[in-house]
């Protein structure tokens, strides 16, 4: 009798906690989320990041707080993502230069972009312009290829510095191509722009919203866009893939990941609100108006995607030989 009713008991408590389950995994997010932005405050990412965020905040009825972890080319705040507790409450928006780049192109890193991370959604993709100063007299990639071909090492490229993703989409250009443009580094994107624009280089690979008024001004002129797609502010400038360089792609692309470990279920919980997000007519204007295109997509593919990137880069840095400590 007195095992009857100690069984009675076990039964009786687990029927009071089977219906408390699922009520539990629906309250996700029961408290604000922390996106980890491996940048500092008011650049690119930041901006990017900012509306999605609110809008998400909106949607779910918590706040998504931007913590900017920057510095180390972005390796501090992976570190600090890849270190969080798994339970959805933590989330990382990485760049192409932390998924894909940095893994090869420093000696070593704090993190494994693969090992250490859940995929959740590629966020947005941006375009680079090949642009270049009037006085070179190019007009398409053929002719800037042909220049390059007479002149080896003479044609000097701009970019933001060493191991910058324009340092690394022009290299990426020589090794595809088979020519020799000499890098010039310079400590960020306005001076190696202004230099450009004076003709003390005469090559760039620029972001459109830094570019295109320049462009329409006559002080630069457009040659090409990085990526397999036309910038859509500039839809009569040709891809340097359909211009003579089949396959060559080059960007920056804005992922979300999750801590390793974080449960499947909760991973589908913020792919769906990004995507979400995503869909909205305010935001996608707001993303396209800033030179990026949005994108969504499942972790599966984002999974594949970064790991296709990760080989990708490691050739071209070794084949460049480029290196930071």
């Amino acid at each position: 009798m007195f095992k009857i009713k100690y069984l009675y008991s076990i039964v009786g408590a687990a029927l009071v906690f089977l219906p408390a389950l699922p009520a539990a995994a629906q309250a996700f997010p029961s408290k604000p989320l922390r996106l980890i932005l491996p940048y500092p405050p008011g650049g690119g990412s930041d901006t990017i990041a900012r509306p999605v965020t609110r809008k998400i905040s909106e949607n779910i009825g918590q706040q998504v707080i931007v913590d900017n972890r920057g510095g180390a080319g972005g390796n501090i705040g992976m570190e600090t993502a890849a270190r969080a507790a798994p339970d959805g409450y933590t989330i990382v928006m990485a760049l192409t230069a932390q998924l894909a780049v940095n893994p090869s192109l420093y000696a070593k890193v704090p993190y494994d972009p693969v090992r250490d991370f859940e995929p959740v959604t590629l966020l947005a993709n941006g375009a680079y312009l090949l642009v270049a100063h009037p006085s070179l007299p190019a007009k398409t990639v053929k002719e800037v290829i042909a220049i390059a071909k007479k002149r080896p090492g003479e044609l000097l490229y701009a970019s933001s510095g060493n191991g910058s993703g324009g340092h690394l989409a022009n290299e990426l250009f020589n090794v595809m191509t088979g020519i020799k443009i000499t890098h010039v580094p310079y400590k960020g994107g306005g001076p190696a722009l202004v230099d450009t624009i004076s003709g003390q280089t005469q090559l760039l690979f620029a972001t459109p919203i830094a570019s295109v008024g320049h462009i329409q001004a006559g002080r630069l002129r457009a040659i090409a866009v990085s990526t397999t797609k036309r910038v859509g502010t500039m839809p009569e400038v040709p891809t340097v893939s359909e211009s003579g360089v089949p396959g060559y792609d080059s960007g920056v692309w804005y992922a979300i990941l999750a801590p390793r470990g974080t449960p499947q279920n909760l991973v589908a919980r913020l792919n769906e609100e990004f995507r979400k997000a995503l869909g909205d007519p305010g935001i996608r204007e707001f993303l396209s108006k800033s030179g990026v295109d949005p994108e969504g997509g499942t972790p599966e593919e984002l999974g594949k995607y970064i790991r296709s990137e990760l080989a990708k880069w490691a050739k071209v840095i070794k084949a460049a030989n480029i290196r930071l400590d």
